[in-house]
């Protein structure tokens, strides 16, 4: 199964919601191996509203842990893109970790980013990705390894202190 989809069945697979949903479109995807998502970055995104007014043109580098977060949620999309029926009844998806993260470039308002996410392993819970963020065909971010895990909610349930 492949498509491409906006930001209406994006939040439709998963929870992120304005100002943090950064995806704004699926250029494609196939269930199971790979996505193409972008982020179109503008001046018009709350994390400017307090760079001064004669701020020069560098000051307006787009967070690098924003990159990080679009590209996570593309990840996220990729995993919950084709699911069976029923995964998500009781479960809940949890960010793992990173690592081999390499930031190679900064974006800038005006900038498409556009994530490049691999499907590279699922086991009994855990899902492994893999992939690239660049801006016009120029690297900005590489991630060598991220990991997805699936838990019950009620396991994540913390009895009230007493």
């Amino acid at each position: 199964m492949s498509g491409t989809f906006g930001p209406g069945t994006a939040k439709s697979l998963i929870p992120h919601r304005y100002p943090i949903l950064l995806v704004d479109r699926v250029l494609e995807v196939v269930a199971g191996r790979s996505i193409s998502t972008v982020k179109a970055v503008t001046c018009n995104e709350p994390w400017y509203q307090d760079i001064p007014e004669e701020a020069a043109d560098d000051s307006y580098s787009y967070p690098t842990a924003l990159v990080i977060e679009s590209w996570c949620q593309s990840a996220a999309l990729l995993g919950a893109h084709g699911a069976p029926e029923g995964t998500a009844d009781g479960d809940v998806v949890l960010f793992g970790g990173m690592s081999e993260v390499e930031v190679h470039g900064h974006a800038y308002p005006g900038d498409v980013v556009r994530h490049e996410v691999k499907l590279v392993q699922e086991t009994a819970g855990a899902t492994f990705f893999q992939g690239t963020s660049s801006v016009d065909g120029e690297l900005l971010l590489t991630v060598g390894q991220a990991v997805t895990l699936v838990r019950p909610v009620s396991s994540l349930e913390v009895a009230a202190p007493h």
